[in-house]
């Protein structure tokens, strides 16, 4: 059986569940991070060195970063499904898998950190309001993407939807001035019409 360390209010945490939940995969999900703390330990240090969640065990293999986990996974339980057979569809959902990380994530930390992980006497508004800024550019580009295709690589779920979707529930969780995203709405009906996503990510922000 799958065993994943984390807490289930963690955005990186919840691509991996996700993932677990439209694969239908049995696990076991250990609590630590945050008010959980086990993360110092030397158990948990021998796992993941660097000490961050998540972390995926199964069998002999022992994976973290949650995007990679996510690969993983579509690949070794999803062929044809999470993970597609053609390279090229393929190649457009590591695309928007590595731009979320590399690109939204850094934007994305600062404003959710900054309005829900931070009391208010203690924000710097201007680095929030500058990534806000940034953000509405961001994501108009993956709407202007999903303008033409129902999902980020086509007309089916992928691995290339879970690290934006995750993103994206939270950035519409927030009380921010947002613009005009018709695509990125509708595609998060659709993301929304899964059990797996209102289970794993549509959860309350902590």
């Amino acid at each position: 059986m799958l065993r994943i360390w984390g807490r289930n209010t963690s955005g990186n945490v919840q691509k991996v569940l996700w993932a677990v939940g439209e694969l239908a995969l049995p696990h076991e999900r250990i609590e630590v991070g945050m008010a959980y703390g086990g993360l110092d330990t030397p158990e948990y240090g021998a796992l993941n060195p660097n000490r961050r969640i998540p972390t995926l065990q199964d069998g002999d293999v022992v994976l973290w970063e949650s995007n990679v986990i996510v690969r993983y996974l579509a690949a070794k339980f999803g062929a044809g499904s999470l993970w597609p057979n053609d390279p090229a569809v393929r190649g457009m959902s590591d695309q928007w898998m590595d731009w979320q990380q590399t690109t939204l994530q850094p934007e994305m930390r600062v404003v959710f950190w900054g309005l829900v992980r931070t009391a208010p006497e203690k924000r710097v508004q201007r680095d929030i309001d500058a990534s806000l800024a940034n953000l509405a550019d961001l994501w108009s580009r993956l709407d202007t993407h999903l303008s033409k295709r129902k999902f980020v690589a086509g007309d089916g779920l992928t691995m290339g939807d879970i690290p934006v979707g995750v993103h994206f529930y939270r950035y519409r969780s927030l009380d921010v001035r947002r613009p005009s995203l018709p695509h990125l709405e509708a595609w998060y009906e659709r993301l929304e019409a899964r059990s797996a996503y209102r289970a794993q990510v549509m959860l309350p922000l902590e």
